[in-house]
C-alpha cells in the first residue's frame, strides 16, 4: 500500500496593532509537531505587531485593512494544501496541527474548527465559552474557533469575501456546500478582551443583533459600523488570561454543528 503524503499546513493570521499578543499565538505555533508555513497578514499596524511576527520566523505580508480582506490575501499567498485561519489572539494546543491531518485523512472532509475556551476569570468569558456549543448545534460557529480547509474546497466554495465582518459566517454557509464541516474536540484559547472593562450586556445585544440583521440580509460592509471590536491590543493582558489548557484529544465527532 502506497501512503500518501501529509498535507501540508498554512497558518494565516490577520492582525493590526497585536504586539502583546501576537508573542503568544505565534510561540505556541512554534510548538506544533508538523511542519506549517505561517502567514501574518497586516492591515497597517504602528507598533511593534510585523517585528515580533518576523523575529519568530513568520512571513508577513502588507495588505489593506478589514478581516475579511486580510485573510483573502493571505490565501492568495499561502502555499500549503490546508489553510488554517487563527485570530492573533488564540492560542492553539500542540497536537493541534496532528488532528487536523487526522481529520483531513477523510477525503469527504473539506473543513472543520475547534472548540473555543475563553481565557479570563469572569462571568462573560465563563459564559461565551459555555454559549458557544450551544451555538454550533445551530449551525454557528466563528472564526476564533480555529477555521481550517483544504485549499481545493476553500476554492470551490468561492474563498473568502472582503468582509469587514461576517466574513467566516459567510465562507463557512457556502463551504459545507461542497463537503463535510467537521468539529474536532481539541480546545483553543481565545482572548476575553473584547468583554474586559465594558457593558457586556450591550456588547452581546449588539452582536445578537448584527447577527440578526445579518441574516436577514444586512450588508456586512454596512453592518461593521456599530461592530465593537476587541479593545486595544497594546493594552497588557495578565499572563493567566491566555495560558493553555489541558484536554483528551479526539479526532474529531459526527461532524454535527
Amino acid at each position: 500500500m502506497i501512503s500518501r503524503p501529509k498535507p501540508t499546513l498554512s497558518i494565516i493570521i490577520p492582525v493590526l496593532n497585536e504586539a502583546y499578543s501576537i508573542r503568544a499565538t505565534l510561540d505556541a505555533v512554534a510548538q506544533l509537531s508538523e511542519r506549517v508555513e505561517v502567514l501574518v497578514v497586516d492591515g497597517g499596524s504602528d507598533d511593534d505587531t510585523c517585528e515580533i511576527a518576523s523575529a519568530r520566523g513568520a512571513k508577513v505580508i502588507a495588505s489593506e485593512c478589514g478581516r475579511g480582506v486580510q485573510m483573502q490575501r493571505g490565501a492568495q499567498e499561502a502555499l500549503g494544501d490546508v489553510f488554517w485561519f487563527l485570530h492573533a489572539d488564540t492560542i492553539v494546543p500542540k497536537e493541534s496541527a496532528e488532528v487536523i491531518i487526522a481529520a483531513l485523512e477523510n477525503a469527504e472532509v473539506v473543513g472543520g474548527n475547534f472548540d473555543v475556551h475563553f481565557s479570563g476569570g469572569g462571568w462573560a468569558a465563563r459564559f461565551m465559552t459555555s454559549l458557544y456549543p450551544q451555538l454550533r448545534r445551530l449551525g454557528l460557529c466563528y472564526g476564533d474557533s480555529a477555521i481550517f480547509v483544504r485549499r481545493d474546497a476553500y476554492c470551490k466554495a468561492g474563498g473568502i469575501k472582503a468582509f469587514p465582518i461576517f466574513e467566516d459566517l459567510d465562507f463557512l454557509r457556502d463551504l459545507r456546500r461542497t463537503g463535510n464541516f467537521v468539529h474536532l474536540s481539541s480546545t483553543v484559547v481565545t482572548s476575553s478582551r473584547r468583554f474586559e472593562g465594558r457593558s457586556f450586556v450591550i456588547i452581546f445585544a449588539r452582536w445578537v443583533v448584527l447577527q440578526l440583521l445579518y441574516w436577514l440580509g444586512g450588508n456586512p460592509g454596512s453592518l461593521a459600523r456599530f461592530y465593537s471590536p476587541p479593545g486595544d491590543s497594546r493594552k497588557k493582558l495578565k499572563t493567566e488570561n491566555i495560558r493553555n489548557i489541558s484536554r483528551p484529544s479526539g479526532i474529531y465527532d459526527d461532524g454535527k454543528q
